[in-house]
């Protein structure tokens, strides 16, 4: 089994349908949306971002937003920071989820 401090988790974005503003929930964690801006997941793992993309779109440890409405990895939004280590990624993925909501992005995070 891998150490967690090896450098090979990622954080990931996940650009969602904008069907997902029809969803209360979550439109309740985005009231500082800006209309037009993107529908995003923000996620971590120890995979490659497209192996979890697809696993997530399989129902496999899937988070319903992006089963239901993911579209496609947004690999500019992440690449600069991965890989790295557990508990930077962990980190990683709050922030890089509050600095998306903060240019008026409307954020999922697990």
């Amino acid at each position: 089994m891998a150490r967690r401090d090896a450098q090979h988790y990622h954080v990931y974005v996940v650009q969602l349908a904008d069907a997902v503003w029809n969803n209360a929930r979550f439109r309740r964690c985005n009231p500082g949306y800006v209309p037009g801006m993107p529908f995003v997941y923000v996620g971590m793992t120890g995979l490659d971002p497209d192996l979890r993309f697809d696993k997530h779109k399989a129902g496999i440890q899937a988070n319903t937003f992006v089963r239901e409405h993911g579209l496609k990895l947004l690999p500019q939004l992440y690449e600069v920071y991965n890989p790295m280590p557990y508990h930077a990624a962990c980190e990683m993925e709050v922030e890089l989820g509050i600095a998306l909501r903060e240019r008026g992005y409307g954020v999922w995070q697990a």
